[in-house]
């Protein structure tokens, strides 16, 4: 008997849209005028947006509470500025880590005219402990790892990420380093089997009271990424 463990899938076709001409933006959480029952945060993670910004375009936004932002390129590269002074380039392979206040605004821009960018962005609630911090950008490597999840090496005490590329029925195991983290995974290309939950495209699955989970890739050339989170903090 397989013994599954406490969880909930928040499917890509149920997700908040809003769309103009030159930006898409889908939610998976509540945000902005996005507002439904049972599309709550999990944990700490707050915000987990799949944005697509065209060529030459900005977005700004105000962060309205002390935050941990991630932001992953999928498809491109992005030109991030905010009003602390900060700015960096971020492109597919990298990821973007950093503790804002509130009160921050951060703004977003494809620095190509003829190419669209698709980038992650996952705000965090702070936690009270953290020291606000310059953005860092780091590498991770999914090509030539294919098969295996990769650690994204982002220096922060609380929060884990790993990624990976898949072949078709290519199986891993993901060991969670404390029993009261939560999981989260979001599949960004293809098709998994997580914790026989079936994903597809864009799909989440939050899990908790999990020590470990397993995954199979259903397709060829599948990426999924992985967070761990702490569930069991005092939020400020």
């Amino acid at each position: 008997m397989v013994q599954q463990n406490k969880g909930k899938i928040f499917l890509a076709e149920e997700r908040g849209h809003h769309e103009i001409d030159w930006f898409r933006s889908f939610n998976t959480f509540n945000f902005g005028q996005y507002q439904q029952e049972h599309k709550f945060p999990f944990g700490p993670l707050y915000v987990l947006n799949d944005d697509t910004l065209a060529g030459g375009k900005s977005i700004s936004m105000t962060v309205e509470a002390d935050s941990v932002i991630v932001l992953i390129p999928v498809v491109g590269t992005i030109a991030y500025t905010d009003s602390a002074g900060h700015a960096n380039y971020v492109s597919a392979g990298e990821c973007q880590l950093y503790t804002t206040p509130k009160n921050t605004t951060i703004q977003i821009s494809n620095p190509y005219h003829d190419e669209l960018v698709n980038f992650l962005q996952l705000w965090f609630h702070a936690s009270g402990n953290e020291k606000d911090t310059a953005p860092q950008v780091t590498l991770f490597d999914i090509v030539n790892n294919a098969n295996h999840l990769v650690s994204i090496p982002v220096t922060h005490p609380q929060y884990k990420f790993a990624i990976g590329k898949y072949h078709g029925r290519e199986e891993s195991v993901y060991k969670l380093s404390r029993p009261q983290n939560g999981l989260f995974a979001f599949v960004i290309q293809g098709a998994f089997e997580v914790q026989y939950r079936l994903l597809h495209p864009r799909d989440g699955l939050a899990l908790w009271e999990a020590s470990e989970i397993e995954l199979e890739a259903l397709s060829n050339d599948a990426i999924l990424l992985i967070m761990e989170i702490p569930l069991l903090y005092e939020m400020k």
